[in-house]
């Protein structure tokens, strides 16, 4: 292999690989240009494990250094964090911006967001970097599973007699360019259990399909930030992954950031290869990526995971990626049991406030049955009764047995994706507020008069992975004022599509990138639409763009400047729509091109301006205090001997952000 492929897979340069190697114990010299293959995957295996090696041997020394010069040195604040933190906690308890600790993450080569943890080793190097002595508490390796696994504490309550085996939870994920979505309709179109498939996802993001008589559950609203947000709240939602991964696009930074996060769930996955109608496809070279790249070897090269060759636009391979999926869920049967009897227990997968409807969840059912009027309750306080749930179908029925994805209409407030509700007594509370998405957002008449006072940049962020789009969402928050906000309508992966367009037309939101592209027919599209749009490589640029978007919707304070007053003692021409007068300046000094205001008994009696200045028959620019002028106005010629006529000046303030 190449040093520089070597170097792109590791995201470094040449030059910074040959001098890392010799540190981590591969010495190739300086003038290498090649190294051999087994040489180079054990690199790539172990590449992350050996640079936090390395990093914690240079903070091995710094503190050693520090410690000789103790006298002098400055004290670092010390951090005390678990075996695992979640990276938003962290920067709490740093006391840092949450973009600051995202923006050091990615300079380490770790793409995550705000919501997904880090292991205490990676809290220390971004720590060390950030003047923190960041340590490890000191007996937390129980702590730790008891938030993680909420679920299966509950599941380990259960008697063993009284668990049955329930249908697998399938998600699916990767690069959102690789057909992940037609991937869904493909399974949908051809397998949804007893019904038309046609609008299922209007009413439910989740729905069954059958194959061999058994039942398959797949989620089809978690992208990567909600099945995140749902493992960081301790919700195990998903029993089986699929990995989707173009044959004509290979392994792209969000399929790894996907592998990631299946990863770090714990789960067995099914690779898909999609697309291999399409004249580009290489299916040996995609396997190849998933090998050097994410370190995935498949069957048929003497590994164990399963990689389906599918068309989602031709169907081809569908029903044995159905088949690969039941054969995985058998060998987990073990992990896919629950009881049917129990009081019911689900994760939230979706939530949202419907205008008729009120608070509205869908929750796929994990144990127990769910029945109308039953209490749901989360962290002991009653978030409402179920009032009534459909299916999949959109269909209203009365139970729900495990893996049964619904949605519930009756609960007081909408919860927060990833939530996990139970069937139970608690404590009753008083909503003022309907709590969504892990903040509290005004009542409908709030919202309103919030509405009427900040004006709100309406954004489409699209990014390469979602740890920028985090930090760049906490960026743009910090610019936002009482007189301008932000709005993100939409955040995803990958490059800019004509859904993304479509979107921004019809919301008057203005689309971002950053580090993806505008293919050239989405370019046509845009200027076809009148849509604005725009690509950075650079954060601050795009942070500088979004506050100069920001300050063009303030509006321009108009501030009045009284000059002086002028008493008018004759007219010397009347014309249509002017009138030329003497007077004398009583108080202040009047300058030409200003504003006037008609005074007659105290009262304004019309409006105009001042487009000539004359002293002494010649043109001025000002006249002072108890001096007599000539001047020339032009408005509605009401001015008569007498009259007092005010001139001011009015200044646009523009303000800054």
């Amino acid at each position: 292999m190449n040093i520089t492929e070597l170097a792109r897979i590791l995201r470094v340069t040449p030059q910074e690989l040959k001098d890392k190697l010799p540190l981590i114990g591969f010495d190739i010299g300086q003038k290498a240009i090649k190294i051999d293959n087994a040489t180079a995957q054990r690199i790539i295996r172990e590449w992350p494990f050996l640079i936090r090696r390395l990093e914690q041997q240079k903070i091995g020394e710094t503190k050693n250094s520090q410690t000789l010069s103790q006298e002098h040195a400055v004290e670092k604040k010390i951090v005390i964090v678990p075996n695992f933190i979640i990276v938003k906690d962290f920067a709490v308890l740093a006391q840092l911006p949450i973009s600051k600790v995202l923006a050091q993450l990615m300079k380490n080569g770790i793409f995550t967001s705000m919501n997904e943890r880090i292991d205490a080793d990676t809290a220390m190097i971004i720590g060390a970097d950030l003047g923190l002595d960041v340590k490890l508490k000191e007996g937390e390796d129980e702590t730790e599973a008891k938030e993680d696994e909420k679920l299966k504490k509950i599941l380990s309550l259960e008697k063993e007699e009284d668990l049955i085996k329930r249908p697998p939870v399938i998600v699916v994920m990767g690069h959102v360019d690789h057909g992940k979505t037609k991937l869904l309709d493909a399974i949908r179109k051809t397998n949804v259990v007893a019904g038309e498939a046609g609008g299922i996802t209007q009413h439910i993001g989740a729905y069954q399909v059958e194959r061999k008589g058994k039942l398959i559950t797949f989620i089809d609203t978690p992208g990567h930030e909600a099945f995140t947000a749902m493992r960081s709240r301790g919700a195990k939602v998903a029993d089986i992954a699929i990995l989707v991964v173009a044959a004509d696009d290979g392994v792209k930074p969000q399929t790894v950031e996907a592998f990631r996060i299946i990863e770090a769930a714990k789960i067995p996955y099914v690779v898909a290869i999609n697309k291999i109608d399409k004249p580009g496809a290489d299916i040996n070279k995609t396997k190849q990526e998933l090998s050097t790249q994410l370190n995935i070897t498949p069957e048929d090269w003497g590994g164990k995971v399963t990689c389906v060759p599918v068309s989602a636009k031709d169907g081809t391979g569908i029903e044995e990626l159905l088949d690969m999926i039941l054969l995985t869920a058998d060998m987990e049967a073990g992990n896919m049991k629950a009881n049917p009897n129990a009081p019911a227990v689900g994760t939230v997968v979706e939530s949202n406030v419907n205008k008729g409807a009120g608070p509205v969840a869908t929750i796929l059912i994990q144990n127990g049955t769910l029945h109308l009027g039953d209490q749901l309750c989360f962290e002991g306080k009653i978030y409402g009764k179920v009032r009534a749930f459909k299916n999949y179908k959109g269909e209203i029925i009365t139970a729900a047995s495990p893996s049964t994805p619904i949605m519930v209409i009756g609960l007081k407030v909408a919860p927060r994706v990833g939530d996990i509700l139970e069937v139970g007594e608690g404590e009753k509370v008083k909503f003022n507020k309907t709590k969504m998405g892990g903040k509290d957002m005004p009542t409908k008449q709030e919202t309103e008069q919030e509405k009427a006072k900040i004006k709100k940049l309406k954004l489409i962020i699209k990014s390469d992975v979602f740890g920028s789009a985090e930090a760049i969402e906490e960026s743009l928050e910090k610019i936002s004022t009482e007189l301008v906000g932000i709005d993100i309508i939409h955040k995803g992966l990958g490059n800019i599509t004509e859904g993304d367009v479509i979107k921004a037309e019809a919301s008057g939101a203005v689309v971002i990138g950053f580090n993806v592209k505008t293919p050239v027919q989405i370019e046509n599209l845009i200027r076809e639409k009148n849509v604005k749009a725009k690509t950075f490589n650079i954060i601050y640029d795009l942070i500088e763009y979004a506050r100069k978007e920001m300050e063009a919707l303030i509006e321009i304070e108009i501030k009045r400047i009284d000059m002086g007053r002028l008493k008018v003692l004759a007219i010397f021409r009347t014309e249509k729509n002017a009138q030329i007068v003497g007077g004398k300046v009583l108080d202040g000094k009047i300058e030409k091109n200003g504003l006037i205001e008609v005074t007659r008994d105290k009262n304004i009696i019309a409006m105009g301006k001042m487009t000539m200045l004359q002293y002494n028959k010649q043109e001025v620019s000002s006249v002072e205090e108890n001096q007599e002028c000539g001047i020339r106005y032009e408005g509605k010629p009401l001015i008569q001997v007498g009259d007092i006529l005010q001139i001011y000046k009015e200044e646009r303030i523009i303000k800054k952000l």
